[in-house]
């Protein structure tokens, strides 16, 4: 590996750490969106037309899966968390990459 190219994998490593850096708001899950039967006897929900739609966020938590309940004022808001989630995860499989060509060089140097 060139001495350039090594400089140009450091650089942009660097540049994927100081993205990464800016995605404080990252979570791990998924948004569904559910309807749900109530427990009044009588509701409307018993004959097929449930409440809803809600969203939540579905995460573990101690190895099982749960759902959390997102309020309407807050579903943006969850969307663009788990979307940074997302790229977040983007850029460590970019950063892994880079790295083991790094250490790929340290081995053949």
């Amino acid at each position: 590996m060139s001495n350039a190219t090594h400089q140009q994998l450091l650089a942009e490593r660097s540049a994927l750490l100081a993205e990464l850096a800016r995605l404080p708001h990252v979570v791990h899950g998924s948004i569904v969106e559910r309807y749900t039967v109530c427990s009044r006897a009588n509701c409307k929900c018993h004959q097929g037309r449930k409440h809803g739609p809600v969203m939540c966020i579905v995460v573990n938590e101690n190895g099982k899966q749960r759902q959390k309940y997102i309020p309407k004022e807050m579903r943006e808001l969850a969307v663009q968390y788990v979307d940074e989630y997302k790229r977040a995860l983007t850029l460590l499989d970019r950063i892994s990459a880079i790295n083991v060509q790094l250490l790929q060089e340290k081995n053949n140097g």
